[in-house]
């Protein structure tokens, strides 16, 4: 698999308060990646390093085979970046920014940038400062994609964003992977805004990158079953348990929350003494937030 961006153990730590733990990911050439987590949890930093902002403690990083930050410049001109916070100048008008933006790369498209204006409703005469957040946020994608890039990084790029706008700024994400057949790293804490576009997902919290798996599975793999005389232990079981509870007044009957399921797994249950009753599946939400809480230590009364 060609990656566009590989982190492999990258750590990295901010005094005593926060640090990125042997974070290795992989995202595939001309994917469109989903980075979930919620806020706080590394997603922003995770992006700064492997844009050259933070240098790690620990691990390697690269980008299309070029290594980071090495070779940054080369890397830079193939990157659309959207930060978390706008890099734009209240003072110029937009088509003033536009104009200063270009400068830095050689392979702006004056006629893509002018489309793009057109298409997504921007007034080139007026001045950043009395834009809308709407407005500023298509504005900084329109920077982005007017480069040309072969990969587009978005650092929540809909957050606070009315759902007209959402929409426009994906639509236009979306076109241009079609047209280009180019890469997207997308961060958000939004779990049902990237169920509809990534094909990819990774899933950070407190510094750890805690899951990473085709979009497909990460929808279709996360159950939860109900147990009949359920075992004690879960010797070489074929998916991954992530929680169990007994169900109160139920008898012998457990709920299980599994990851990597997939129907002939039944039988597993068969050679233990156990009964499936039911398989109910999980809306990507909920699936997240299970994924979430079997990753965080389990504290006790006392601990």
């Amino acid at each position: 698999m060609n990656s566009a961006i590989e982190l492999d153990g990258v750590s990295w730590k901010a005094g005593k308060s926060f640090e990125l733990q042997d974070i290795s990911l992989n995202v595939p050439v001309g994917s469109i990646y989903g980075f979930l987590g919620p806020n706080g949890s590394g997603k922003t930093t995770t992006i700064r390093t492997f844009m050259g902002m933070l240098k790690p403690d620990r691990g390697t990083i690269s980008i299309f085979g070029h290594s980071v930050p090495k070779d940054m410049k080369r890397i830079l001109a193939r990157i659309g970046y959207v930060p978390e916070r706008p890099h734009v100048y209240p003072a110029l008008t937009v088509a003033e920014q536009i104009k200063v933006h270009s400068s830095f790369f050689d392979n702006w498209d004056p006629g893509w940038s002018s489309e793009l204006v057109e298409r997504l409703g921007i007034d080139p005469s007026r001045k950043i400062s009395r834009l809308s957040k709407g407005e500023t946020g298509k504005l900084l994608l329109l920077l982005a994609l007017s480069q040309r890039p072969d990969l587009l990084v978005l650092d929540e790029p809909t957050d606070g964003l009315d759902p007209v706008v959402r929409r426009d700024v994906l639509s236009a994400v979306l076109d241009y992977v079609s047209e280009r057949s180019a890469t997207v790293f997308i961060s958000s804490h939004l779990v049902h805004e990237l169920e509809r576009i990534c094909d990819w997902v990774g899933v950070m919290d407190q510094g750890r990158l805690v899951a990473e798996l085709p979009m497909q599975r990460f929808k279709n793999g996360i159950k939860r079953l109900r147990i009949a005389d359920a075992p004690e232990g879960v010797e070489a079981a074929p998916f991954t348990l992530l929680s169990r509870r007994r169900d109160n007044g139920v008898g012998s009957m457990e709920t299980w929350i599994v990851r990597d399921w997939e129907p002939p797994m039944r039988h597993y249950f068969d050679g233990v003494g156990a009964t499936v009753r039911d398989v109910i599946d999980l809306d990507l939400e909920e699936g997240f937030v299970e994924l979430l809480r079997s990753s965080r230590p389990q504290h006790t009364n006392g601990s």
